[in-house]
Formats: structure tokens, sequence, C-alpha cells
């Protein structure tokens, strides 16, 4: 088709402001789709000055809604910093309102929250006629009034009431009704039209594109990467929240997923282990393709290793140093290592700033463990396609992936990869060319990491293969292909009228596509 698409991506912490996997993947799309105009919409925890990426010409406008900022969004003008204008003025005199309209909805939607197999059309109808509230009201007013906070306490204590098991303090209903306050904002805030929606997880980023779709019939397209739920679970499972928060914030996520994968088009999973989630949580398996990551295979390219660590066996990762890379299980690897190989240097790129509890608690581990001259936080690198050539081989050691984009960009460069059997990796990452361990066996990611430092001849067997399999399967024309014809799938889909978006038509759209 002739016309640009506009397309608005939703990001949560991720893109155009910091990095990671899923900021790669979108930065890519952004630079290489031909067929789209993008607005980006970053939900953050706070205000950032400005993004990490140099942004393509295809982004026209970036979008921030600063979601625990100290600003509420009705004091938010950020216009002159050439980000979209939150809120729009709304109408003051809410009081009768709040008691008589909003209060029955945001009773409806708690209930649901805490409903076993709630009905999806429920919870739709719920949002949709909140949303339709918040065209007229004040979101500040209404969701900080005592009616709300009264429903919200009567609500919970019943709940609670039925369920002897456990008890909520005052504290937990307030930390949880803050919760839902702040997740909930993107509901009144006003977005322009746009062709196609964007999300890149199933979970809370979907409510801009709930608005596009209840207000102009605009198709969501939904990317999987790291399953959002699942990688939710373990963060609050993990957490030391009290029962009641972790089993409100665990089903408050459930209700938004369900949500996310009823009202989604078009679901592109970067990988098929994600397909068990998604059916779990309702998503219709024919609106459902895998779509493998891709990378410039010209780019990344093996070269020599650097003269300084020629004589220095070498370990490289490419890692955001926070729980889910799972830091920990590295660094004691790295000790496994460096009993047997005492000169072994880990080289650790990546932002370590973006939990500084947890690098601080890896820092007091590699002291612990005296490795300080062994295990090393490089940070950021310039030229990403050139650090995996600086080691004799890569690691991964996540507790959850989608499709790593640090292990095919490592196969590419002909550097195999020992990696944990997490999400998509072993679809990327197959035994000639690499090796797979469990999930936190520090003693077998360690074992396997010795092997290959000490066998040369493996190593560059092992590095042809895998340079190989990215060429034949990883690469960026064939991924770009995917999301230009879906994009175009989504729109002319929504455009006919025609509410069948199965995977035979997606695919029929994927090869007719050029």
């Amino acid at each position: 088709m002739k016309k640009k698409l506009d397309v608005m991506m939703i990001f949560e912490g991720t893109y155009p402001f910091n990095g990671g996997g899923v900021s790669t993947w979108a930065h890519i799309l952004c630079d290489k789709v031909k067929n789209a105009n993008f607005t980006l919409y970053s939900v953050n925890a706070n205000f950032e000055e400005k993004p990490k990426y140099a942004l393509n010409k295809s982004v026209k406008k970036v979008i921030q809604l600063p979601m625990w900022s100290p600003l509420e969004i009705n004091e938010l003008d950020i216009s002159e910093k050439k980000f979209y204008k939150t809120v729009s003025r709304k109408v003051k005199n809410d009081e009768t309102a709040i008691v008589s309209t909003f209060v029955p909805l945001f009773e409806k939607l708690i209930q649901l929250i805490f409903t076993e197999n709630a009905n999806v059309h429920e919870i739709d109808a719920t949002v949709y006629h909140m949303w339709l509230y918040f065209q007229k009201h004040d979101y500040k007013k209404t969701m900080s009034s005592m009616p709300v906070w009264k429903a919200f306490q009567q609500n919970i204590n019943h709940t609670i009431n039925q369920d002897n098991h456990y008890k909520a303090s005052l504290y937990d209903i307030t930390v949880s009704m803050r919760w839902l306050y702040r997740f909930l904002m993107p509901i009144s805030v006003q977005v322009p039209k746009m062709d196609v929606s964007h999300i890149s997880l199933a979970g809370f980023p979907v409510i801009p594109a709930l608005i596009l779709k209840y207000k102009y019939g605009t198709p969501i397209v939904a990317t999987e990467h790291g399953v959002f739920i699942r990688e939710r679970l373990i963060a609050i499972n993990s957490s030391e929240f009290s029962f009641f928060l972790k089993n409100f914030l665990i089903k408050f996520s459930e209700c938004i997923t369900k949500l996310a994968y009823h009202k989604t088009d078009v679901i592109l999973s970067v990988n098929k282990f994600n397909l068990t989630w998604e059916k779990k949580y309702g998503a219709d398996p024919d609106k459902i393709n895998v779509v493998y990551n891709g990378i410039d295979h010209t780019l990344f390219v093996p070269t020599p290793k650097p003269v300084q660590l020629q004589n220095t066996p070498t370990v490289v990762a490419a890692a955001r140093v926070f729980e889910l890379k799972d830091i920990h299980t590295m660094i004691r690897s790295c000790a496994v290592v460096a009993k047997e190989i005492p000169n072994v240097k880990f080289l650790i790129y990546g932002d370590n700033n973006a939990v500084p509890a947890y690098t601080q608690s890896c820092n007091v581990l590699i002291k612990s463990l005296k490795i300080e001259k062994n295990f090393i936080f490089a940070g950021h690198h310039n030229n990403p396609h050139e650090l995996y050539c600086e080691g004799d081989l890569s690691i991964l050691t996540s507790i959850s992936e989608g499709f790593p984009y640090t292990v095919i960009e490592s196969m590419s460069c002909g550097i195999p990869v020992v990696a944990t059997d997490v999400g998509g990796v072993t679809e990327a990452l197959t035994d000639d060319c690499g090796m797979i361990c469990k999930p936190k066996d520090y003693e077998g990611i360690g074992k396997s990491v010795i092997k290959l430092l000490k066998d040369k001849d493996l190593r560059e067997k092992m590095g042809v293969a895998a340079r190989a399999r990215v060429i034949q399967n990883f690469t960026i024309n064939t991924f770009i292909h995917n999301y230009e014809a879906t994009y175009n799938f989504a729109y002319l889909a929504s455009k006919s009228n025609n509410p069948n978006y199965s995977k035979t038509l997606l695919k029929k759209a994927l090869d007719d596509w050029h």
C-alpha cells in the first residue's frame, strides 16, 4: 500500500529512554520499517529528559507518561519539552458524578479483579465505561475522592471476610489503592488518532491502545518478548510485600493481561515458548504468529579478539543488571571458573544503574567470593556489534527471556554462547552453537564455560555453526518483512470490517507482502 501508516508503539520503562532487548527490537523497527511512521508512547517511572537513542526520522512524536512522578498528570505540562501534552481540561463539578456514575464502575472493577475466571467481556465493558467517564471528569479529583476510597475499603474488607486465610492492614489497603491510581492513570490521557497501535507487552501498556480502539476502532498488535504475566509473577512472588499485596497485584495483573489478549487483534510472539502462557490467559490461538527477532548479520560479524585480551580467557555478556538477568548466578559461575582458570575475565556490558540496590548486592557478592579482578561491570559499550568479539564466548544467565538479541548477536559474530534454558533461547541456540544449562545452576554453567575456554577447536567449530544458523534463520530482512506485513494486514482488516483476524489470513498477508 502507498500510504504510510501511523503506528503508535507503547512501551513500559524501555524504549526510547532505556536500553535492553525490547529497546533494541524497537529501534530496529523504527529504523527499518518502510510502510509506517511512528509515535512512541513511553510509560516511565519518572520524567526522562531525553531519549537514550538517536531517533529515526520515521519517529514523528514522543509521548511520555511519568507514572510515578511526584507531580500529578493534571499538573504536568511537558509540551515545551516537545513531548505531547498529556491532559486536557476536564469538568470540575464532579461530586455527584463520582457517587452516581464512577463508584459503581470502580466497585465492579474491584469485584472482577478478585473474581476467579472473571468474564473478560465484563472487564472490557467496565474499563470502557471508566474511560467514557474520564472523557469528561478529572482523574485526580475522582480517584482521590472520599467516596472512591470508602468504596475501595469496603470492597477489600468484604473480599477478605470471605477468605479467612489472610488479613490486610490499613497500610496494605493504602498501597494497593495507590497502585490502582498509578496503573490506571493512562485511561485519562488523550492520545492522537492512529492507524495501528503496537504494544510491547500484554500488560498495563495496553490501556492507551484500548483508548484508541474504543475511540477510533484502531487495531492492536501485540509483541510478546518475555511474557508479561510470567515475569510479573516471578517478580511479585520474590518480593517482600505482604500476602495481601502480592495477591492483589497478581490478580490485578492477571485481569489486565486477559483484557489485553482479548482486545488484541494480532499477537506476534518472539518464540514458541510463550504460546502456552498466552493460551492459558485467554489468547485466541488463531491470533498468534511466531516472528523471531532478526539482526543485521553484515554488521555483527566475526573480528579478531583485541590484542590486550588475546592471552586472557574472556567471557563477555551484554546485560542490563537487574533481577531477571540473574547476575548473581553469573557471578557465582565466574567463581567456579576462576578456581580452575585463575586469570579468567568476565566482562559485563550494559546498564549497571538500572536497579542500584541489585547492583550493590552484586558488588557485595563479588567481594565475598574474592573475584574482583575476574568479574568486571564494564558499563555501556558504544558499539554493541564489537563487544562479543572481545570474548572467547558469551554468557546469559537469565531466569526469564523472550528471544534474546544477545544470543543471536553473539552467534552472528561467530562467538559460541553458554545460556540458560529459558524462553526462546533453545529456539535460537542449538547444541552445535553453544551450551544450554539449567537456570540458577552456577556449577553447571561454570563447568560449561571451563569446557569451552579449554577447547579452542570446539569453540571455533561452534562459532562457524552459530553464524551459519543466524544467516539461515534470523536475518533482519525477514524480521522487518513480517512486521511491515502485519501492520498492513491489521490496518486493512480493520477497514474491511472483518472481525476474523485469523492466523490463516495473517500467513497469507505475510506471504503476499512485498
